[in-house]
């Protein structure tokens, strides 16, 4: 399962793949977690833990290793620094210590490039004082992420959402009426919050397509869009579905095209577990066009997901700002080519899962510019702060909203419309 691993396989061993997979390979973990996958073989109750350890490790790299430095004269190989980290927050989480210690030094004794090291993994550890990393503050995103975010934002706010980032997301629940579902907590826009879910799978309504999951702030996309039952509505870049799923359910005439074809296979089945229908095309957005234009467009772009990171802390590790200019690029090919593709009274939502505002505020500032006959129309959705609404119009959300619930991602969505004459 993992290279230079001997012995049994065990859910630290899966973690330990993981993290030397994210934080040496640059691999994201939704490709890792794909089968074949470092994980494959595991049980899924084994894998599950894998998973949630290299998840809580990755919130905490930043404090972990301020708490391990004075233990160590030098910097040990990557795999060593994991299996520390691994122990530490394993440690922290209230685990029992002598278990802990035990594994992490089966776990250096069973690499072949780590096992004359399994001394000094067994030192440390036993050096370190009792709830290490208590009092520790929250990981900082990397500069090239915090740097624009605290002159957008400020720095209390990006405070705030590194705080949020540092605790495991609940999960998100987009309801249909009536429909069973599980407890938890109704938030402002009408999504249902769980925190420790288990398996999603086994909550009450899931056989019977009752709801999906969906973060709270993808969810007002489509209320922001305001379909109506006939409309003939178009999904653009839709996987993984959640916007189809609630286009599907509101009556629309709902057209879903994404350019991954295992993505729209996930979207397939959602459709059927729910009972929806959607016309599903596997094809490059920007690429395609129908032979009939749209009532309204959903317009979900490519992005540097900066946004995710409370869900997706592998992003920090993993991504740069290296792609940024060619993704604002094809965000603005992808909504001049939607525009073409509504009818003249149309209406487009333009959104994308960043924090950036080159990626959001600012792109809808250039697409005002570029197509004058279109406004801004100010966002009237369920369960929003009106401090949210940007002053060119769009909607900005961010981790640091409803904190105290456990925050949200991060999203901007700007709905196009013509300009009344």
């Amino acid at each position: 399962m993992a290279e230079g691993l001997t012995g049994a396989i065990t859910a630290r061993h899966g973690a330990l793949a993981l993290l030397n997979a994210v934080l040496d390979d640059g691999a994201m973990l939704s490709t890792l977690l794909a089968d074949p996958g470092p994980l494959t073989g595991l049980p899924g109750p084994e894998r599950a833990r894998a998973q949630r350890l290299a998840l809580a490790v990755l919130r905490q790299l930043e404090p972990a290793d301020k708490v391990l430095a004075p233990h160590l004269r030098r910097a040990p190989p990557l795999a060593i620094r994991n299996i520390l980290r691994l122990a530490l927050v394993e440690l922290s989480g209230g685990a029992a210590p002598h278990g802990v210690v035990n594994a992490a030094v089966n776990l250096a004794k069973s690499g072949r490039k780590t096992q004359h090291q399994a001394g000094l993994v067994n030192a440390v550890l036993r050096a370190l004082p009792e709830n290490a990393l208590s009092g520790q503050p929250p990981q900082h995103l990397p500069r090239w992420l915090r740097q624009p975010l605290v002159h957008a934002y400020g720095r209390d706010a990006v405070a705030t959402m590194e705080a949020v980032q540092s605790r495991p997301a609940p999960l998100d629940l987009t309801l249909r009426p009536g429909a069973e579902a599980p407890e938890g907590t109704l938030l402002p826009n009408g999504s249902l919050r769980l925190t420790d879910a288990g398996q999603v799978t086994a909550l009450p309504g899931y056989a019977q397509g009752g709801w999906w999951v969906q973060d709270a702030a993808a969810s007002m996309a489509v209320p922001l869009l305001t379909p109506q039952p006939g409309e003939s509505v178009l999904d653009l870049c839709a996987a993984p579905g959640g916007k189809t799923l609630q286009l599907a359910a509101s009556g629309t005439e709902v057209t879903s095209v994404d350019i991954s074809a295992p993505r729209m296979a996930r979207v397939a089945e959602n459709l059927a577990r729910c009972n929806l229908q959607a016309t599903l095309i596997t094809t490059d957005a920007l690429h395609w066009t129908p032979d009939e234009r749209f009532d309204a467009i959903l317009l979900d772009a490519p992005c540097s997901a900066s946004g995710t990171v409370r869900r997706h802390p592998d992003l920090p590790h993993v991504k740069s700002d290296a792609d940024l200019p060619e993704l604002i690029a094809l965000q603005s090919a992808l909504i001049d080519h939607a525009l073409t593709l509504l009818k003249p009274s149309g209406r487009l939502v333009f959104c994308t899962c960043s924090l950036l505002p080159v990626e959001g505020e600012a792109q809808l500032a250039a697409a005002l510019a570029r197509h004058p006959h279109l406004q801004a129309e100010t966002p009237t959705i369920r369960g929003i702060d009106p401090a949210w609404i940007t002053p060119e119009g769009g909607l900005r959300l961010r981790p640091d909203y409803w904190a105290d619930l456990g925050g949200m991602d991060g999203f901007f969505l700007a709905l196009l419309a013509p300009k009344v004459r």
